[in-house]
């Protein structure tokens, strides 16, 4: 169960340092190379996005039938597993959510990019007319 966690960590991370080289300064030739790179591999990463939102139902479920120790009957590491595994949970959707967020943001400055080029392309066509 723990691998899909350590994907999702490793994916996340991934997004982290994509986003972090398409923010960075540099020069428009090399921009347009990384911009372009980037936007070929955004459709098959897609995929993140429906992985992420399986993963939140799950944990969604879990949380809808997982038994409670609110009772005095309950033992003290009884307890400390629940509490446990509330903590595991919300990290989870934490990192789902990132996931989801930093894809969209990806997407968002490549789109932006490409847009800036197109833009820039129009503007030396009519100053060339």
């Amino acid at each position: 169960m723990a691998l899909q966690w350590l994907i999702l960590t490793y994916v996340v991370a991934a997004e982290v340092a994509i986003a972090v080289i398409l923010t960075l300064p540099y020069p428009m030739l090399l921009k347009k190379r990384v911009v372009s790179l980037v936007s070929l591999i955004l459709q098959p990463a897609a995929s993140i996005v429906a992985f992420a939102g399986f993963q939140l139902l799950d944990i969604y479920w879990k949380n809808e039938h997982r038994l409670e120790c609110s009772s005095e009957v309950c033992t003290a590491t009884e307890r400390d597993r629940y509490e446990k595994s509330i903590y595991k949970a919300q990290r989870n959707v934490f990192l789902c959510a990132a996931g989801i967020l930093l894809y969209w943001c990806i997407h968002r400055i490549c789109k932006y990019n490409k847009d800036l080029e197109h833009l820039e392309e129009l503007e030396k066509r009519c100053k060339a007319e």
